[in-house]
């Protein structure tokens, strides 16, 4: 195993807590209706594309178009949006505190997140100052699991992917990262994570 000297985070999911529900659960009086509404008008491909550098608002006003009916929730997605920032995720950033002030690791975000939306959370989040850089899907008009956003960063930053580790929620981008020689932590929880880096001789 190759010593590792860089550390990837994904965020959402794992050091931030964003989730549409925090809206849509009150906006919504029918169970019913909130998951047609996910499941076909406010896609979580419908969302992906503006994460890759689609603008807001010609999303929104494009989907209104198509869905009229559906307007007001439709403009709430974004007109809301920073209500769907639920906060840090405590025990998460606890963990890439200690790692950040006891190791010599190089540190770097890679996420799948609007360019036009990312300065609110770089606001409101004084950690993600703690990164040596980040990648921001929509500044690059690319997202995972592309190959291209994971040659951006590796570039960009001069990292070797066989000694760099990325820990992401979603098994799918873990799976992007794998095909390009990174090695990976499908992260499952605050509780399980140091146990998952003590496997690649990281201490926490």
């Amino acid at each position: 195993m190759n010593k590792i000297n860089t550390i990837i985070f994904d965020l959402g999911g794992v050091l931030i807590d964003w989730n549409p529900a925090y809206v849509f659960d009150t906006f919504f009086d029918d169970e019913e209706k909130k998951k047609f509404f996910f499941e076909n008008i406010c896609t979580p491909d419908w969302n992906e594309q503006q994460d890759a550098g689609r603008k807001i608002q010609e999303a929104t006003n494009d989907l209104v178009a198509l869905h009229p009916g559906w307007e007001e929730a439709i403009r709430a997605y974004y007109g809301r949006w920073t209500e769907m920032l639920g906060g840090p995720i405590t025990e998460t950033v606890d963990i890439f505190r200690q790692l950040k002030n006891n190791s010599t690791h190089k540190f770097y975000a890679l996420t799948n997140w609007s360019g036009e939306l990312f300065p609110i959370a770089l606001d409101r989040y004084d950690f993600l100052k703690w990164f040596d850089g980040i990648v921001v899907s929509g500044d690059e008009k690319t997202r995972k699991p592309f190959p291209e956003i994971y040659t951006t960063l590796l570039s960009r930053f001069n990292i070797n992917p066989q000694k760099a580790l990325f820990i992401d929620d979603s098994l799918r981008n873990i799976k992007g990262a794998e095909a390009l020689g990174i090695n990976c932590i499908h992260f499952q929880s605050a509780k399980t994570l140091p146990h998952q880096l003590n496997e690649w001789g990281i201490a926490v």
